[in-house]
């Protein structure tokens, strides 16, 4: 009988490695066929036992643009000031969903698997990344609805490839972000619960610290009448939700206005600041990620 331990010899110690040893993001493409199924069951389950099911993913943004269209468009005249308000007001909320849900999903998806966490070793940074993944599937519908509504008012005279590309740049900029905060927050929400309170302010602020439902120019000249410096308004254009819903303005609202409204300074430019400052959050995230995984298990 041959000897195990001859056949092991030969082979050099560092072709092994280290049980439970996390290469961070990257193990997330070496394990992509459970991504692929972590994203399935996320999709699967999410309306399971619902009678309305994937239309609710057009009930909630719908609600959302009906109360917001009701009161500031309505009530407070912005359908006046703003040209072809429900489009400019509709396009920047399926980008605050689509950052609301991936941020908040990925904050909780460690504590949501805890028991595979505490059982098996997997990248953990897995769970963040199918909740972000899961949260772009149903962000989907709102997008293609954005998208019929345009075509019937006339978006495809308009449209150019830049547009396209604003808006590509636009999701990818958004999501890149919610991912980063969600690492962050994800991680220390293992051991400190407060960070998922701490999430649902960060997003009941994310909707009004963004051109959502009001133009930016109010935010220029309300800095203005105040005597703030101008650091201010280029601080405020560099957040990446504010630049992935100017994004969407560009390539969805102004196609179909005749719009007189002037673009925001410098959107070639912040898209780029925009996209470097969710590549770093995503870095600090996973770093933040990387230290406290060791103990998630234990702190479950």
């Amino acid at each position: 009988m041959t000897d195990t331990r001859d056949l092991f010899a030969v082979v050099p110690r560092s072709d092994f490695e280290v049980p439970g040893k996390s290469r961070g993001l990257i193990d997330v493409v070496r394990w992509r066929y459970l991504l692929y199924l972590l994203v399935q069951t996320g999709v699967t389950t999410r309306y399971r036992n619902s009678v309305l099911g994937w239309t609710w993913s057009y009930v909630r943004p719908g609600a959302q643009f009906l109360v917001f269209w009701v009161v500031l468009g309505l009530f407070l005249s912005l359908n006046r000031d703003i040209q072809n308000y429900p489009i400019y007001l509709f396009s920047g909320i399926v980008v605050i969903n689509l950052f609301s849900e991936a941020f908040k999903n990925a904050t909780t998806s460690i504590v949501n698997n805890a028991p595979l966490v505490r059982k098996v070793f997997l990248p953990r940074q897995l769970f963040a990344v199918s909740a972000v993944f899961v949260a772009f599937i149903h962000f989907l519908p709102q997008l293609a609805l954005l998208l019929i509504v345009c075509l019937f008012l006339g978006w495809i005279p308009g449209v150019t490839l830049l547009g396209i590309g604003a808006a590509i740049a636009g999701m990818l900029i958004v999501a890149v972000f919610a991912l980063g905060l969600g690492l962050f927050f994800g991680a220390i929400n293992v051991r400190f619960r407060d960070a998922e309170n701490i999430v649902e302010l960060l997003l009941l602020l994310a909707t009004w610290a963004s051109p959502v439902l009001y133009a930016w120019t109010m935010v220029q000249d309300a800095i203005g009448k105040l005597g703030w410096p101008d650091w201010v308004m280029e601080l405020y254009l560099l957040n990446p939700i504010t630049q992935g819903v100017e994004l969407f303005h560009y390539a969805f609202w102004r196609p179909v206005t005749q719009v007189t409204m002037e673009l925001p300074p410098n959107l070639g430019w912040n898209t780029l600041w925009a996209a470097l400052i969710a590549i770093g959050t995503l870095l600090l995230g996973q770093f933040v990620f990387r230290r406290l995984e060791g103990r998630f298990a234990q702190d479950l």
